[in-house]
């Protein structure tokens, strides 16, 4: 039997943990280091791209990350999120809601410490310092004490070698949702003479086709939206079935699919199918673009996710992709936004609001030109999250029967 021991965190380190800088977010600027702040960090402890900012502090080279760091999050709901860098994100400043541990590599593969803090003992350690559905604080002093169980370090190695080729998969799919170029445009360059190419980005290229051929600044705006789909449509889901919950927080900021869901008793809310488009209806989130698409759901399943959705649903005919990229569309958000009401810090657009939208006409040959494409789109995107999000499971299930010798190394095939 292997031999395990357990060590805490600041045992496991270059001295103890360190809070990250006080300092207000700016603008993105090239010029300025860029700022870590919680928000940069996804559920899968990568860093989310889509909304970085820079600070501007004459000591924030102080607070650099170096490889083999880790920070944690330590407050609020977001509290035991992680990010192990390992400069591959450039260079990076830690924020001051965030706890900075230098994992000494001598002592530990760091890189262990990253998968440890995606599996259950880990989660459930987080969740011991919680009251009710709220975390508690977690300050440097409690994540040095951290207990954490390893095999000996030539385990350790293997172990890392196996999950990291599961995230070389992951990080592979999200290059090609990234970088995705799709075949060449030559019949719609010749129908609508296009005289620029399409980003490379697959979102954008979906929302340049959106932009060029449905909402081009040169067509009359003639038509409601409710005159081409359905804004929170009535929906009957027996009480007590189990159907996937879709909570606002998965929703990603700039982003086509759900980071997670879950199975659990319907109750009460909105009902989604697939086809529909989600969106959040409330500050902050609406501002955020907090907006997915829905094409994940087996045959006759629904889902289901709080009020504070506005569901987007194609009439009959009409391409439900269109609706999606009409959500993402900056003129949108900003009429979305305009229209909110209710008290500060907590307002809301209504569904009627939405439906009166105005937008051009679209007619059945720019249904044509554009619908199979952005079909295409989605349907790249979600099959590479699809497959990233089973990896991820089985890297962060994987990781717990390897570290306890419940799983020998000879048994897994990568």
């Amino acid at each position: 039997m292997e031999e395990y021991r357990t060590y805490t965190l600041e045992e496991l380190s270059i001295g103890k943990g360190n809070y990250g800088i006080a300092a207000s977010a700016v603008p993105f600027d090239a010029s300025l280091h860029t700022y870590l702040r919680i928000t940069d960090i996804n559920d899968d402890g990568s860093l989310n791209k889509s909304g970085l900012m820079s600070v501007d502090e004459d000591d924030a080279e102080k607070y650099l990350l170096k490889p083999n760091d880790i920070v944690f999050a330590r407050t609020g709901n977001s509290t035991g999120r992680s990010y192990f860098y390992d400069g591959s994100d450039g260079e990076l400043v830690y924020a001051g809601f965030l706890i900075k541990f230098s994992l000494d590599s001598a002592k530990v593969n760091p890189r262990i410490l990253k998968y440890y803090t995606h599996s259950k003992p880990y989660y459930d350690w987080v969740q011991s310092f919680g009251t009710g559905s709220t975390r508690g604080n977690i300050n440097a002093k409690t994540y040095g004490n951290m207990p954490i169980t390893l095999p000996s370090r030539d385990i350790q190695d293997k172990i890392v070698d196996i999950l990291k080729s599961l995230d070389d998969k992951i990080e592979a799919n999200r290059r090609i949702n990234d970088n995705f170029v799709i075949e060449p445009l030559f019949e719609i360059l010749l129908i609508w003479m296009l005289t620029t190419l399409i980003n490379d980005n697959l979102e954008q290229q979906g929302q340049a086709l959106f932009e060029e051929f449905v909402m081009n600044p040169n067509k009359p705006r003639t038509q409601l939206l409710s005159d081409y789909a359905l804004i929170n449509p009535t929906r009957t889901i027996a009480k007590g079935r189990a159907a996937r919950c879709i909570d606002m927080s998965s929703l990603p900021t700039k982003g086509t699919f759900p980071s997670d869901w879950t199975f659990k008793e319907y109750n009460g809310g909105m009902k989604f199918q697939n086809g529909d488009t989600i969106m959040a209806r409330i500050t902050p989130c609406l501002e955020n673009g907090k907006t997915a698409y829905i094409n994940f759901l087996d045959e006759n399943e629904v889902a289901f996710g709080s009020t504070e959705y506005i569901v987007l649903s194609a009439h009959e005919g009409f391409c439900s992709e269109l609706l999606y990229f009409l959500a993402r569309y900056d003129d949108f958000v900003s009429y979305a936004v305009a229209h909110m009401n209710g008290s500060s810090g907590r307002q809301r657009v209504s569904g009627n609001d939405i439906a009166n939208y105005v937008m051009p006409e679209i007619t059945n040959e720019t249904m044509d030109v554009v619908s199979e494409k952005l079909h295409g789109i989605m349907e790249v995107i979600k099959n590479n999250s699809l497959e990233s999000r089973h990896l991820s499971e089985i890297r962060d299930a994987l990781l717990p029967r390897l570290m306890s010798g419940e799983l020998k190394l000879e048994e897994v095939n990568m």
